[in-house]
């Protein structure tokens, strides 16, 4: 049979419903009242119907997902951003030159390359630790390449602070899930089971998940 792939996480079903409940509560209660959606509400439809968007599901044969997952597993990645990566691959290879969009895809994939290369050897040199996400961030920072490439990705130079910090967000997450992934670790979780991070300042990361050997 074929296989269905999704290029996002499929949401938790019951959360959704939750939240698709609150949104169409809050509309009620907008139209009750005469009241107008407050910006919160505006601000999070908006991020709602861009991640629906931005959903793509379709159906690859057996084959073709077996042979694409072995691709993906050789690369050290999972079989969803392994084709991300291929799409990604596709527009800057037939993009326009200097299309800013497939300079953004370029500079993206050179930052969380580097921080992969960077996760393989501070490992190898035996530097890991609960912290080992902040310290290949770190290490990744100083260099100047890096932090170039970096501000590309999220358009630090024209966008406002609430665009950068969501411009940031999904390379950071996708930055930590790799890093975690190149040292062969998982996500260190408390006594009740909860994933625990650490929190830092003054660096190009606020928050990180820490980690310790699968």
């Amino acid at each position: 049979m074929p296989a269905t792939l999704e290029t996002l996480e499929k949401p938790n079903k019951k959360r959704a419903g939750k939240a698709k409940t609150g949104a169409r509560a809050d509309a009620a209660t907008s139209a009750e009242t005469g009241e107008k959606p407050t910006l919160a509400q505006k601000r999070a439809l908006k991020r709602k119907r861009m991640v629906e968007q931005n959903t793509v599901t379709f159906l690859l044969d057996t084959e073709v997902r077996k042979f694409v997952g072995a691709a993906a597993k050789a690369a050290g990645m999972d079989i969803a951003p392994f084709m991300q990566k291929m799409a990604e691959t596709y527009v800057i290879q037939n993009a326009p030159a200097e299309d800013p969009m497939a300079r953004r895809i370029a500079a993206k994939r050179a930052v969380l390359d580097r921080a992969v290369e960077l996760a393989r050897e501070v490992d190898a040199e035996g530097g890991f630790d609960e912290n080992f996400i902040l310290t290949v961030v770190r290490k990744a920072s100083s260099e100047i390449e890096f932090v170039d490439n970096y501000e590309i990705a999220v358009d630090a130079k024209t966008a406002d602070d609430r665009a950068l910090a969501r411009a940031q967000a999904p390379i950071n997450q996708q930055m930590g899930r790799l890093i975690k992934r190149a040292a062969g670790a998982k996500s260190k979780r408390d006594a009740n089971g909860k994933i625990m991070r650490g929190q830092t300042q003054n660096e190009l990361i606020t928050t990180y998940t820490l980690l310790e050997k699968a």
